[in-house]
C-alpha cells in the first residue's frame, strides 16, 4: 500500500494531474506506471478539447532578448489570474518566447504548428495543450512580436 501511495505521488508530480485522477488512472492501469501516465495524458487531452471554447481574459506578456540581436514579446492568455501566476503557465510563456527567438513565425497558427525546439517530436501546440491539461484552464497564444538585427 505504501508503494502505491509513493507511485501515485510520483505520477502526480510527473503529470501534474490531481491525486484522485492519478489514483483512478493507476487503478485502471492495474498498477502499471507507464500505462497510468498514458491514461492521464489521454484523459487530459479530452479535457483540453472541452476547454478550448472558454474565454481567456487574464494574461501575461513575456519578453526575451537573445544576444542583444533578437527580441521577442509574446502575449499568452488564460482564464484566471490564478493560473497566470502559476509556475506551469509562467514556464510555458518563457518557453514560447525562447521558441520565437529561435524560430520566427508568420502568425500564431504557424507558430503553434512549429516543432518544439527542445523536443522535435512535439509541436508548440502540444506544449500548450500539456499546460492546459495541467492547469485545468484554456490557454491561448494571443499574439507576439519579434525583432531581429
Amino acid at each position: 500500500m505504501k508503494d502505491d501511495i509513493n507511485t501515485i505521488q510520483k505520477l502526480r508530480e510527473v503529470t501534474g494531474a490531481g491525486v484522485m485522477e492519478c489514483k483512478r488512472a493507476f487503478t485502471d492501469a492495474k498498477g502499471d506506471f507507464e500505462e497510468a501516465k498514458k491514461l492521464i495524458h489521454e484523459r487530459g487531452l479530452v479535457k483540453v478539447e472541452k476547454r478550448s471554447g472558454r474565454e481567456t481574459g487574464a494574461g501575461l506578456i513575456e519578453s526575451y532578448v537573445h544576444n542583444e540581436r533578437i527580441g521577442v514579446l509574446v502575449d499568452v492568455r488564460a482564464e484566471t489570474d490564478f493560473v497566470v501566476r502559476s509556475e506551469p503557465f509562467r514556464a510555458l510563456v518563457h518557453e514560447l518566447a525562447m521558441q520565437l527567438a529561435a524560430m520566427p513565425a508568420e502568425n500564431v497558427e504557424a507558430f503553434l504548428a512549429q516543432p518544439y525546439i527542445r523536443d522535435e517530436t512535439k509541436t508548440v501546440h502540444d506544449l500548450v495543450k500539456d499546460v492546459i491539461a495541467r492547469v485545468g484552464e484554456n490557454v491561448r497564444v494571443n499574439g507576439f512580436s519579434r525583432l531581429e538585427i
